[in-house]
């Protein structure tokens, strides 16, 4: 099985649990635009072990989350139909986690470990 250098994990401040079934993409930045890289979908405990390939370029990356799908199948409205997050990958040896805490009308992120 192969690593990822970027994992992320979703949790639903609004329920207190992870966000279950949110699809997210992984996008790099290049000259003529944004190229997709990876998909996935969060799992039973709102993580995304592996999103891309083993090994990526340095460079600028965004993780786009389908938050509004994820909230329309929970019956909640939601201001943010997508969130997305852009990053530095400055060492492609390193792990990149970038986790998103979401609810119906704010979210946050941070780096993780």
């Amino acid at each position: 099985m192969t690593t990822s250098h970027v994992t992320t994990h979703v949790l639903d401040t609004g329920t207190g649990r992870p966000a279950v079934g949110v699809a997210a993409r992984l996008d790099r930045q290049t000259a003529d635009g944004w190229q997709e890289t990876a998909t996935g979908t969060t799992d039973y405990d709102g993580r995304i072990r592996n999103l891309g390939p083993e090994a990526l370029e340095p460079g600028t990356y965004r993780i786009e989350f389908e938050t509004g799908k994820y909230f329309a199948e929970t019956g909640t409205e939601t201001f943010f139909p997508a969130v997305a997050l852009i990053f530095e990958l400055t060492d492609p040896a390193q792990h990149y986690h970038v986790p998103l805490l979401i609810s119906p009308f704010a979210y946050s992120t941070y780096r993780g470990s």
